[in-house]
C-alpha cells in the first residue's frame, strides 16, 4: 500500500528558490517574478477555483499543487499536478476552467497574465519557453485521455510514473526516483481508478520487480524498459 504525506513547513523553508531563468528562459521574466510577492498556501487551500477570473499566472516556488475539475455528477477529475518551478494558469483564457489547491504547505509567485503576454511579444526566448511549456501540457493531456480510455489499471499507472520520470529528466533530476506528494485518491482521480485499485496496482508493480517503494512517498523505477512496454499495452509478466 502506498502511504502519503503533506509537505511540512520545515521542508518548505529548506526548499531553495527556483531559478526562473532556467525555468522560463528570460532574464526579464526572472526579475519580474523575483519582485513579485510570495503567496503562502496551506494544505488543501485553493490557489484559484473554476470560474475565477484568470488574471494571473503562478509559478510554484515550493510545495505541490493539484489541478482538477468537478464533473456535473459530482465526480472529480484531476487533470495535472504542479511541481516546484511549474507555471499554473498558463493559457487559461479569461477565466479558469479548472481549480487548483495546494497538496501541502506551498509558496507561489504571481505575475499578471496581461504582463506575461506583453513580455512574450517582446522576448522571443520567453515566448519559446512558454510554447514548450504548453506543448508539454498538451502532450500530457493527450496521454491521459488515451490512457483512461483504453488502458488497464496497471498500464495507466505505468504511464503516470513514466510521465513523472520524463518531467524529472527535463529538469535535470533523477528520472528513476519519483517523489509522489499526492494521495492515492488524487492519483485515482487522475487515472480514473479507485483508491483500492491504485494501492493494489502499486503492490503488483512491486511484486513484478518494476518499482521499489523506498519511502511512503518515494517510488524508484527499477525496470524502465519493462515499464515502457507495459505502458504501451505490452503483456504483463
Amino acid at each position: 500500500m502506498l502511504a502519503t504525506s503533506s509537505t511540512t513547513v520545515a521542508e518548505l523553508r529548506r526548499a531553495p528558490d527556483i531559478d526562473a531563468v532556467n525555468v522560463l528562459g528570460s532574464d526579464a521574466m526572472a526579475l519580474r517574478l523575483m519582485s513579485a510577492g510570495v503567496k503562502r498556501l496551506e494544505a488543501r487551500e485553493h490557489l484559484f477555483c473554476e470560474g475565477d477570473p484568470a488574471a494571473h499566472v503562478y509559478r510554484i516556488e515550493a510545495g505541490y499543487v493539484c489541478i482538477y475539475k468537478m464533473m456535473p455528477d459530482g465526480r472529480r477529475q484531476v487533470v495535472d499536478f504542479g511541481y516546484p518551478g511549474d507555471l499554473i494558469g498558463l493559457g487559461a483564457g479569461s477565466e479558469h476552467k479548472t481549480s487548483a489547491h495546494a497538496l501541502g504547505v506551498c509558496r507561489v509567485r504571481a505575475v499578471p497574465a496581461a504582463t506575461l503576454e506583453q513580455m512574450a511579444r517582446q522576448d522571443s526566448r520567453l515566448a519559446l519557453s512558454l510554447y514548450e511549456t504548453l506543448s508539454h501540457e498538451l502532450e500530457a493531456a493527450r496521454g491521459l485521455l488515451l490512457s483512461c480510455c483504453q488502458h488497464s489499471a496497471i498500464e495507466r499507472l505505468a504511464s503516470f510514473l513514466l510521465m513523472l520520470s520524463r518531467r524529472n529528466a527535463r529538469k535535470g533530476q533523477d528520472a528513476a526516483t519519483l517523489f509522489l506528494p499526492m494521495t492515492r485518491s488524487d492519483i485515482g482521480d487522475y487515472l480514473g481508478l479507485t483508491i483500492e485499485t491504485v494501492s493494489r496496482t502499486f503492490t503488483k508493480m512491486k511484486a513484478m520487480g518494476l518499482i521499489e517503494l523506498q519511502q511512503c512517498t518515494t517510488v524508484r523505477l527499477t525496470d524502465v524498459s519493462a515499464m515502457e512496454r507495459l505502458a504501451e499495452g505490452g503483456a504483463e509478466n
